[in-house]
């Protein structure tokens, strides 16, 4: 069964006249740490070492497999509406091969996030109507048609342990359960949200880009700030490490890019 660990980025409102951050950061099972910077893909090896991982990729999201495999996107401005991009896949050795190869348009038909059953997940809003599309391990396609409809300002989605979807939509933060009923867990969460992992007990961590912070939300909406970043920084990706660290993908308002690890006691390492 592939499973696919990540954090997706889809839309967003506008941040800074510059900034436009990726959002992906994941761990393989080594504890080697994968982001991305918009030009490369970095590793951060378990002793704190810096690498390149991926070359010249302008990948907004990752995803990592339980067999090792690194998954990105690579998209390419061509001026006026126009874009390319593939879909690249880094093995553990090292060789990065395509998943799908170069084509025009923006990617739609692939997601970087995946349930615990292997169905990959991605949304698509033509006509400014957003759609949440499912692709199962047999390769057939569907939609995940809650019984409210939700607006056209998803930015993100992200699978819980029990395939139950989590999506921003616009500031409200939503639950779309296995049998398709949608909740509003919290509303007016932070500002520009952007990287998204479900975390222990029914909670969700929140990237707010906005306010320079990662929110826990609560199984009862309950929203509590989990760590910070100094300006000019703010947090677009997270990850937690199974020893309780998080992990934080770092964008600056120049769209400089770094990763801030905060220990369970408090403290932070930048690299």
């Amino acid at each position: 069964m592939r499973r696919l660990l990540a954090v997706v980025l889809l839309s967003l409102a506008p941040l800074t006249a510059s900034a436009h951050p990726g959002v992906g950061i994941v761990r393989d099972r080594q504890g080697n740490v994968f982001y991305s910077d918009l030009v490369h893909i970095w590793r951060i090896d378990p002793a704190g070492r810096k690498s390149i991982a991926v070359r010249d990729v302008h990948s907004h999201e990752l995803a990592m497999d339980s067999a090792g495999n690194l998954y990105g996107e690579d998209s390419r401005y061509q001026g006026g509406d126009r874009y390319r991009h593939r879909i690249w896949k880094r093995l553990p050795d090292g060789r990065v091969v395509d998943v799908v190869p170069w084509r025009d348009g923006f990617w739609r038909a692939y997601g970087f996030t995946s349930d615990a059953f292997g169905a990959m997940y991605w949304v698509t809003c033509p006509d400014r109507v957003c759609t949440i599309k499912r692709r199962a391990l047999n390769g057939l396609v569907s939609s995940v048609v809650p019984d409210k409809p939700f607006g056209s300002q998803i930015n993100l989605i992200a699978a819980g342990p029990d395939a139950s979807i989590y999506l921003v939509d616009g500031g409200d933060l939503r639950v779309i359960t296995r049998a398709g009923r949608m909740e509003t867990r919290a509303r007016g969460v932070g500002s520009a949200l952007m990287g998204m992992l479900p975390d222990s007990g029914e909670s969700v961590l929140v990237a707010s880009y906005g306010t320079r912070a990662v929110l826990r939300v609560n199984a009862r909406g309950t929203v509590d700030t989990v760590a910070t970043t100094p300006a000019p920084w703010g947090p677009s990706g997270v990850m937690r490490a199974p020893n309780g660290d998080l992990w934080l993908l770092e964008y600056s308002t120049t769209n400089e890019a770094h990763v801030r690890r905060v220990g369970r006691d408090g403290r932070s390492t930048v690299y």
